[in-house]
């Protein structure tokens, strides 16, 4: 196993977690003749596209040199959240005062039992990514160590040869840290490596204003640490709707987050065990000290030691290089999740895996295009999409209608004291077909899937009226931006047919 993702500390939860996902007396099994289908990497893609074609016959081998789980169970979706759960239960509990409710003294943390509750909640959930599961229960041959294509049907692991007909590169991705003079001596933490913490730190650089950057932010902040977030962009969440943004910076400046946009970090110096971080905005320099800096600037695609060149696999800067249908330039071996995605989430890794296997098994009749894939930043409040931007439609030169439902005119949001945030809903100029939506809210996550299955279902925005939601839902905007829209449909002359219907029904 690679130092990469280490599972520090070795409390009985980590090694419950290795004995799970990479336990230390697995001995690889003897090769098959033949693979139906070799799997390098053990992420979600690598997992699901594993799980599905062993669960329809195939003859499968998986392969992975670290964590099978990859980054969503062991350094990513799984940690985090758990995370942020403490972190927003602080938030209300603060905020309590509103409510009525009086908290006497004080709210303390406990920053080693926050990790701890972590490090337990990531060993419960290991058991579905095992190596005992994929190799007992679903017949799967999984090989520890590192795969390379040594042949034009060859994956050479350790002294093992994997011979296939298909084979699916799902080695994912990793955080990409800039070049900045000093940070590399002084240190500093990505999500590969802050979750092995048992230490607040007091002061807390966080560079890059991206969705792992906004949700450690403001965790770290509610956990107690004093937080700076630096983004070179005029805007966090760069590609996210400005309105939605904007929300979400009101609240980094409720929690006290210092949000320093349009700056870069120029430099970090190590001082008697401080890092002293010197800031750049509009040709001024400032020094900010932490006691730690957390990198979230990116990801890059794991492509090197995989022998993809022997293969003739094109990469380019952003990892594989797929068609439509996720087939790389070499038709015996297709890709999908990070290493060849520009969205880079479990749930669309989890999907493309599905197209993989009907396509590298069957017949290619899946496309990467066709799937509709929302996706959230799980901050307080959560911001949530699918489909098009306002900027890319105008961008591709689509016109659109937009509907925007304020959570200060819905009822549950008012009850709720969760005012402060929006369903914003595109549909195509003329047309009630959804394109594009954005929802504020605090469980946007959850109430953005409504909108994803009339988009996928092709449900138009005007049948979403006829939808009954149970009042009162904060669910209930989406309905009533259905009611916007035919409302937008009684023209004058259509109002003066009704009027003069009724009229003459008197």
């Amino acid at each position: 196993m690679s130092d990469r993702n280490p599972a520090m500390p070795q409390d009985e939860y980590n090694r419950a977690l290795l004995e799970n996902v990479h336990p230390p007396d697995h001995r690889n099994p003897s090769p098959a003749d033949r693979y139906n289908l070799v799997v390098i990497g053990a992420g979600t893609a690598g997992l699901v596209t594993a799980a599905g074609a062993a669960g329809l016959g195939a003859k499968v081998a998986l392969v992975e040199r670290d964590l099978l789980g990859g980054d969503c169970l062991n350094i990513g979706c799984v940690p985090s959240k758990s995370l942020l759960r403490s972190a927003h239960l602080l938030g209300e509990i603060r905020d309590a005062e509103r409510f009525g409710v009086h908290v006497p003294g004080e709210v303390q943390v406990d920053f080693a039992r926050v990790m701890e509750r972590m490090r337990q909640v990531r060993s419960r959930i290991s058991p579905a990514d095992s190596v005992k599961r994929f190799r007992e229960e679903l017949g799967v041959d999984v090989f520890l160590g590192q795969g390379r294509f040594t042949g034009d049907d060859v994956v050479q692991v350790e002294d093992a040869q994997l011979r296939f007909r298909t084979a699916v590169i799902a080695t994912g991705a990793r955080a990409v840290v800039p070049p900045i003079e000093g940070l590399g001596e002084a240190g500093y933490l990505t999500n590969e490596t802050v979750f092995n913490l048992t230490e607040l730190p007091r002061r807390l650089l966080v560079l890059g204003g991206g969705p792992i950057g906004c949700e450690l932010a403001q965790a770290f902040r509610r956990f107690g640490s004093q937080v700076t977030l630096v983004e070179m962009a005029a805007q966090f969440l760069s590609r996210e709707d400005s309105d939605a943004a904007q929300i979400l910076f009101d609240q980094f400046q409720h929690d006290g987050i210092d949000v320093r946009l349009e700056t870069k970090l120029a430099r970090v110096e190590l001082e008697h065990g401080v890092r002293m971080a010197t800031l750049e905005q509009n040709g001024k320099s400032d020094v900010v000290a932490a006691d730690a800096i957390l990198v979230g600037v990116g990801r890059a695609p794991n492509i090197e030691g995989l022998g993809l060149d022997e293969v003739g696999v094109q990469t380019d800067r952003t990892g594989v290089v797929v068609d439509d249908f996720l087939q790389t330039t070499n038709k015996k071996i297709f890709a999908a999740g990070d290493v060849c995605m520009a969205t880079k989430f479990t749930h669309a890794a989890d999907f493309a895996a599905r197209a993989v296997i009907q396509n590298a098994l069957f017949f290619k009749s899946r496309k990467l295009s066709r799937l509709t894939i929302p996706w959230c930043t799980y901050t307080s409040p959560e911001i949530a999409h699918v489909g098009l931007y306002e900027h890319e439609a105008i961008a591709q030169g689509t016109l659109l209608d937009t509907f925007v439902r304020e959570f200060s005119d819905v009822d549950r949001a008012i009850v709720e004291g969760d005012d402060a945030g929006f369903v914003k809903i595109h549909v195509k100029k003329g047309s009630d077909q959804i394109v594009g939506a954005t929802i504020v809210a605090r469980h946007a996550g959850d109430m953005i899937s409504e909108v994803n299955v009339a988009m996928a279902g092709g449900i138009g925005l005007g049948k979403l009226a006829n939808v009954i939601h149970p009042y009162p839902t904060q669910a209930e905007a989406i309905r009533q931006l259905g009611d916007a829209y035919n409302r937008t449909r009684l023209t004058p002359f259509v109002k003066g047919l009704f009027e003069r219907f009724l009229a003459w029904r008197r």
